[in-house]
């Protein structure tokens, strides 16, 4: 049997012996690993957390040249939000599915553009009408990460997930227009959706770099295996945050309005506050640990995301005050008692070894539209050390295999690494009725070493009944809570209805039975245009209504 500690201490000794070797070289498992500490705030100031801060960060090296992005969060990296349909002011909400933010980390695109790599078509909605929230319905196909547009009077708007169903547009590329940011990658294309959907995960490439935002006052660690060709020396790393509603005196809904006449401008609240912040910490790549670290903020990005250029601190930028403006990151203390916001720690790692498989995974809660998946951590080095992170990615109504692992879709659960032998548990949302799904589970190490993938098989339960909200079957076969006509029903029911006996108790009726109607009509295209051309002498007549 292979002795644990003589390989642990055999490993030690050769890692001792790689700090006088040169960083790059030829022995198998041998990598040179970029560790990366920083903090989100917590919020003091009242406002409240409707989305997450946006974090990038990426390598320069000293002569401000782009050498790569090592760390994104996925709002922006994986679901699009500098590079989806709708106009880039509309309002926002918590998890709002409309809207390019182009000045989310502006100096980073701009940066990386300026280098040489790769841009995107711009994506628009299919018809065109950029200054609209709704939709067609022919347009639209089911959301699996977005809610919809909400006003903030609603009951679902501090929610952490959707209250129904929804249908969105998920665009087309523009023939002309270019972004600096990358389309979402996590749709699967489906009949209403344009062609150009089935590009947009090739088109991504930011998949193994793209995590979900650290939770505020939780320290965040992360590790980025150096490039075999990247030679030593001295670089630079520029964290990027931003965060909607961030606003202050200068950057005021007043400064920043929303836009005006346009269609559901009542959704939402105006997002455009402080522009993003950045911290730059200069460091070493060398044959030896090399620690750095930045306390305070070096500038901020354009507020209108035009350019890629660093403004210097100046007084309209919030500081003093924990999550905003100059203090969207906590500060924390190292070993000596030194506070910082950002840490960079470099160090040669030596790696003969994978981690273990993940262990008795299991499905411990399951819904018709949900899972908890439940395994034991394994050990970096078989069965000892906390590995460094999972890769997670699942089927839906097929067999998932080490070979078609890699174009399975992948999850991002914001997971706590934890100890061997630990229970680990993340959750699956947005998944299908009476629908089966394979799950597959590896962990990998500082050097990207993999484990060998845990498999775990479950089928959600058959759809219950009051399942779905809001204008029922209307909002099935239009698409969208949206769409004009569901809109015009949705006032009818609430202003003429149920101002009588006999409209209560039609109201009453349909919301008994109207639900499981949905859920069947929604999820055919048949059987939504034959139920839009039920409505349609309904809609007829509701329009030339007053009230």
């Amino acid at each position: 049997m292979l002795d644990m500690a003589v390989v642990r201490r055999a490993t030690c000794a050769l890692g001792a012996l790689a700090l006088a070797m040169p960083v790059r070289a030829d022995a198998a498992n041998q990598c040179h690993v970029v560790d990366i500490d920083f903090m989100p705030a917590e919020i003091s100031n009242g406002a409240p957390m409707r989305a997450p801060s946006q974090i990038v960060a990426w390598v320069e090296d000293t002569a401000g040249n782009y050498v790569d992005t090592i760390f994104i969060t996925q709002q922006t990296g994986s679901f699009g939000l500098g590079n989806r349909p709708g106009r880039w002011d509309f309002n926002s909400g918590p998890r709002w599915p409309y809207g390019r933010r182009v000045t989310v980390f502006p100096v980073w695109a701009h940066r990386r553009a300026a280098a040489g790599a790769p841009t995107w078509q711009e994506v628009v909605f299919q018809n065109n009408e950029d200054s609209n929230l709704s939709h067609p319905f022919n347009h639209s196909s089911r959301e699996l990460q977005f809610c919809r547009p909400l006003m903030s009077n609603e009951a679902g708007w501090d929610a952490a997930t959707c209250a129904s169903t929804v249908y969105t547009d998920k665009g087309v590329f523009h023939a002309s227009r270019t972004s600096l940011y990358p389309p979402r990658n996590d749709v699967v294309k489906s009949m209403p959706d344009h062609a150009s959907v089935e590009q947009y995960a090739m088109l991504n490439p930011f998949d193994a770099v793209s995590m979900a935002t650290p939770p505020s006052g939780a320290v965040a660690n992360l590790a980025w295996p150096i490039p075999d060709d990247l030679p030593t020396g001295n670089y630079v790393l520029w964290v990027e945050v931003s965060r909607e509603f961030d606003h202050n005196a200068t950057y005021s809904t007043t400064a920043y309005p929303p836009p005006t006449n346009i269609p559901w401008s009542e959704y939402g609240e105006p997002y455009r506050g402080q522009p993003s912040v950045l911290y730059k910490v200069p460091f070493q790549i060398t044959t030896k640990l090399s620690v750095a670290t930045v306390l305070d903020y070096v500038g901020y990005g354009d507020p209108a995301g035009l350019d890629g250029d660093v403004r210097p601190p100046d007084a309209t930028i919030t500081t003093g005050v924990p999550g905003s403006g100059a203090e969207r990151l906590g500060i924390l203390v190292d070993d000596t008692s030194s506070p910082y916001r950002v840490r960079v720690t470099t160090r040669p790692e030596l790696d003969f070894i994978a981690p273990a498989r993940p262990n008795n995974p299991d499905v411990n809660t399951l819904t018709t539209t949900s899972a908890v998946v439940e395994f034991a951590a394994p050990g970096d080095d078989g069965l000892i050390g906390k590995v460094r992170g999972y890769e997670i990615r699942y089927v839906y109504g097929s067999t998932l295999t080490e070979e078609g692992f890699a174009s399975a879709i992948e999850l991002k659960p914001d997971i706590v690494i934890a100890e061997p032998g630990t229970l680990q548990e993340f959750p699956i949302t947005g998944l299908l009725y009476d629908t089966e799904y394979t799950v597959g589970i590896r962990a990998f190490d500082d050097c990207r070493n993999t484990s060998k993938i845990a498999f775990v098989t479950f089928r959600t339960p058959e759809r219950a009944t009051g399942e779905v909200d809001a204008c029922f079957v209307a909002t099935a076969a239009y698409g969208s809570v949206l769409a004009n006509d569901v809109e015009m029903l949705r006032r009818f029911r609430d202003f003429m209805l149920q101002s009588t006996v006999l409209g209560e108790l039609a109201v009453e009726a349909y919301y008994t039975f109207g639900p499981a109607v949905a859920g069947v009509v929604g999820e055919s295209e048949l059987l939504r245009a034959s139920a839009r051309a039920v409505l349609a002498p309904i809609v007829d007549t509701v329009k030339v209504l007053r009230w």
